[in-house]
């Protein structure tokens, strides 16, 4: 408890959001004081976070994510713990953190320090370090999971190609690398043409524009194309994905870029078996949390991580942020918060 005391005035560094008076919101760089988190457990000194689609949302100020301004957004968090009056973990632990409130209604990742219960911890497994855990972070998170939900449902590389859509986003780079080293064939689905050698590059079998999953328009179902599928970005692309899936395939879904929600008929589960699966990478249980994670730095760690992830600087993340809002986001960003 000592440690924590003599941190509270501590300053750090953290990106802030704030609701200006003509209802837009700013982003800057501003000092804290530790005095200023919430009155958790478990503080952490953060090195390393990551950028996700989520957390461009709490800093434009979407109240579905992030209720109160001014606001530290960031859901992931790798770092060494300062101090931990639960007594769960040690100082100078390295730990990871995804999901729950961090980020959200929590500060977060996105600042050089945070004060969270202890329960939303991980220690980081030995075989990463910080900064690869946060190449894969929420993003590399969800894919990990959707491939194992997949496999729980019996996928097996035999059955024919995974479709991936919002192909070079965070979580559709991972899914194609992870997919490819477990044996499996990828078709990848992406509104950017110029991407296509690089998609190609991690590990995508045939790389096909997003918009020619919709070619199948309002049919209830159309040919059998892939075998399973990953989706993204929901909205229509999700429907026919379903609706082109083979008989006793699965459609694991985890975003809604696109949008929301959509409509089908139930032909494809009813007269094809395909299934719909949800991807929850926020509040799953700690346990299942760690059990993925060790896959992750294990059979479905990837060689080379630093090629799947661009490092960049606090100072750089409110620009960063933009290119989610502005649908230019390529792939996953790793910020060096310690700097």
């Amino acid at each position: 408890m000592s440690n924590q005391t003599n941190s509270d005035n501590k300053i750090f560094k953290a990106l802030v959001v704030e609701e200006t008076s003509e209802g837009t919101f700013a982003k800057n760089i501003q000092e804290r004081h530790v005095s200023d988190l919430p009155d958790n457990d478990l503080l952490i000194e953060v090195h390393y976070s990551s950028l996700n689609y989520k957390d461009a949302m709490s800093a434009s100020g979407n109240k579905s994510i992030t209720k109160n301004y001014p606001h530290t957004p960031g859901i992931d968090a790798a770092g060494v713990v300062i101090s931990d009056k639960s007594g769960t973990f040690s100082e100078g632990q390295e730990v990871v953190v995804f999901g729950y409130d961090l980020g959200m209604n929590t500060a977060g990742g996105l600042g050089q320090m945070i004060a969270i219960p202890a329960d939303w911890a991980l220690p980081c497994p030995e075989a990463l370090s910080l900064k690869e855990a946060m190449i894969y972070g929420t993003g590399g998170l969800t894919a990990a999971l959707s491939i194992q939900k997949l496999e729980k449902m019996g996928a097996k590389p035999s059955d024919g190609p995974v479709a991936v859509s919002g192909a070079t986003g965070g979580v559709g780079t991972i899914s194609i690398a992870i997919l490819s080293q477990l044996g499996y064939e990828t078709i990848a689905f992406s509104g950017k043409p110029e991407q296509s050698e690089h998609l190609k590059e991690l590990g995508a079998t045939e790389v096909r524009h997003r918009d020619t999953i919709n070619e199948v328009g309002n049919r209830p179902v159309g040919r059998p194309l892939w075998a399973n599928a990953i989706d993204t970005v929901g909205g229509d692309y999700l429907a026919n994905l379903l609706k082109q899936t083979k008989p006793g395939g699965a459609v694991t879904t985890c975003g809604l870029a696109a949008s929301a929600s959509f409509s089908m008929t139930v032909l494809p589960f009813i007269t094809r078996a395909v299934s719909l699966l949800g991807i929850d990478s926020v509040f799953i249980p700690l346990e299942d949390k760690k059990a993925i994670w060790q896959r992750v730095a294990t059979d479905m760690k990837l060689p080379n991580l630093e090629q799947y992830a661009e490092e960049i600087t606090l100072e750089q993340t409110p620009e960063y942020l933009e290119r989610f809002i502005d649908g230019k986001a390529v792939g996953r960003y790793v910020v060096n918060v310690k700097g």
